[in-house]
């Protein structure tokens, strides 16, 4: 064979085996969420991102190498306090996008490009937080975040979140931002001009629960047919038009004396977190001892199994059921279900069948109902473990669900067992309190086996939502390292870590915020007292 016919071959060989490595590659892309029409045209345009609340976008996000961010490199607002989620709208007529995002006083709109506050709406009757305010808080903490003195301080600061009203919201196709309180008041904000992302913040209409509904509103989420859907902690389900002309109304079952359920030191009451919704009209909702499915057909909402409703028990030995807002996994032609973490001691991660139970399903031993397809118990591979629980929803992407530990390494002798929280928020970065681990199970469609995928025991997750990358093939978090916070990045496929950038002081501290990443792939995340985007430069 000559130089020339041998080189030629090689080249082909070359070709198919990069052919055959791109066409694994697409083959392994798992499905995502189909997208709802009604939503802003964006990745990112509601809590836990779309309606599914698999915390998974398909774009990619930052590359390494590891190093620490210059300040040129994150840009930070001063936003007030408990922004823990922005939105992304979608394009309007301009040509510009915003961020729209609320806390505990003020409604923001914030430049997409430049990331300068473009408008801010206060709440009528709110303390006002102000920015000198703000710095002496971020100055405390960087003088001492550890010992009894700083988590006084921790306690104070803390506090203010008892007066969070507004914490779940969403922007639709028109950008229009729906925001639900405690009080079952839903508000819809808008722009003064609706050609201009520039323009003022306006209060549009308003919408109140009716009075037979009781409990804070728990979440806001959007069918595929365009009516907002609105849980309350007492267990009832609201559909409602979103100019507000109309409103449906359903009770979950097993809900009769929920208002008398709330549960330990903290009150956990009988709902605790938001909701999954598909494409199908299914609404799937986590009480204090049962997994929901209810029924929008379009004109009614059903808890009726005759319409394809059910409720299944899930194991809660201590009482205040699953700390995890429900992800839906699976969709086209792929196994589905609804994934939550449950409410033992040492909880587990358990998948339900989202639809028809296979006729040949077994009940899994130790499972209370036929419906759980997977029933898998969080270990982060310490065989000292006994007890792990989490306030954070699983995050999933194909057949993957993944877990973090938000249990501080030590408590100190004179805090109760519920000041963990207050550990890993405000403190959350000092290796005293730190928490550590990350682990990712997996469905096994051909054994039907739920199984733990690995586990990384040297990622430190403090307290955020973590997000999985589908185009980058990686999970981004907010974690920690040597007392200054930092993104990580983990390869979604085997646990490693890929790279890190330190961020800084307290000033970025994460807070129970969730990982977000925007259309241009660059991470954004709330902090204590504002919202802060990563902007690193190519090399």
């Amino acid at each position: 064979m000559n130089r020339v016919t041998r080189n030629t071959v090689n080249a082909v060989c070359a070709l198919l085996a990069s052919c055959a490595l791109v066409s694994q590659s697409l083959a392994a892309t798992p499905n995502m969420a189909p997208r709802n029409s009604w939503l802003a045209d964006s990745s990112n345009a509601m809590a836990h991102n779309d309606p599914a609340q698999q915390d998974a976008v398909a774009q990619q996000g930052p590359e390494g190498p590891s190093r620490t961010l210059r300040a040129d490199e994150i840009q930070y607002n001063h936003v007030g306090p408990a922004h823990f989620g922005a939105v992304t709208s979608g394009v309007y007529p301009d040509g510009r996008r915003v961020f729209w995002g609320n806390g505990i006083d003020r409604i923001v709109k914030v430049d997409f490009d430049t990331y300068e506050v473009l408008d801010e709406y206060f709440f009528p009757g709110a303390e006002i937080y102000d920015q000198e305010r703000a710095e002496e808080s971020i100055a405390g903490f960087n003088n001492s975040n550890d010992g009894i003195f700083a988590i006084y301080r921790a306690l104070g600061e803390m506090s203010k979140l008892k007066d969070l009203a507004n914490l779940y919201t969403l922007l639709d196709k028109n950008h229009t931002y729906f925001v639900g309180s405690k009080t079952g008041l839903i508000t819809a904000y808008g722009d003064a001009d609706p050609n201009d992302s520039r323009s003022a913040i306006v209060k549009k209409r308003e919408f109140q629960l009716p009075a037979e509904v009781t409990g804070p509103v728990m979440g806001i989420n959007i069918t595929y047919d365009g009516w907002l859907i609105i849980a309350t902690e007492h267990g009832y389900i609201a559909a409602v038009k979103r100019d507000f002309s109309e409103y449906r109304l359903v009770r979950l079952n097993h809900s009769e004396g929920a208002e008398d359920k709330a549960t330990g030191p903290a009150g956990k009451g009988w709902v605790r977190n938001a909701f999954a919704i598909d494409e199908d009209g299914g609404i799937y909702i986590a009480s204090q001892d049962h997994m929901h499915k209810v029924v929008w057909n379009g004109d009614q909402l059903s808890v009726n199994e005759e319409d394809g409703a059910w409720s299944a028990r899930y194991l809660n030995s201590w009482g205040q059921g699953t700390g995890a807002t429900p992800s839906l996994m699976g969709f086209g032609d792929e196994d589905q279900f609804v994934v939550i973490t449950d409410g033992e001691y040492q909880m587990n991660v358990v998948l339900f069948w989202r639809d028809g139970i296979p006729a040949d399903w077994e009940q899994l031993p130790g499972a209370p109902d036929r419906r759980i397809a997977g029933q898998a118990p969080v270990t982060m591979d310490d065989p000292e473990l006994t007890e792990i629980q989490s306030e954070q929803s699983v995050v999933v992407a194909g057949y993957g669900a993944l877990v973090v530990n938000n249990i501080p390494r030590n408590l100190p002798w004179y805090l109760p067992t519920q000041a963990g929280s207050l550990l890993i928020s405000m403190l959350g970065s000092n290796p005293e309190y730190q928490p550590y681990g990350v682990q990712k199970f997996e469905w096994n469609p051909q054994t039907r086996v739920l199984e733990s995928a690995w586990v990384n025991s040297e990622i430190s997750s403090p307290s955020c939502v973590p997000l999985v990358s589908v185009g980058s093939n990686r999970v981004y978090l907010i974690g920690a390292r040597d007392n200054q916070w930092t993104l990580e990045a983990m390869d979604w496929s085997t646990g490693n870590s890929d790279f890190h950038y330190v961020i800084g002081d307290q000033r970025y501290n994460v807070l129970f915020a969730g990982t977000a990443l925007d259309e241009d792939g660059r991470i954004h995340y709330g902090t204590p007292w504002g919202r802060v985007r990563l902007n690193p430069s190519k090399y």
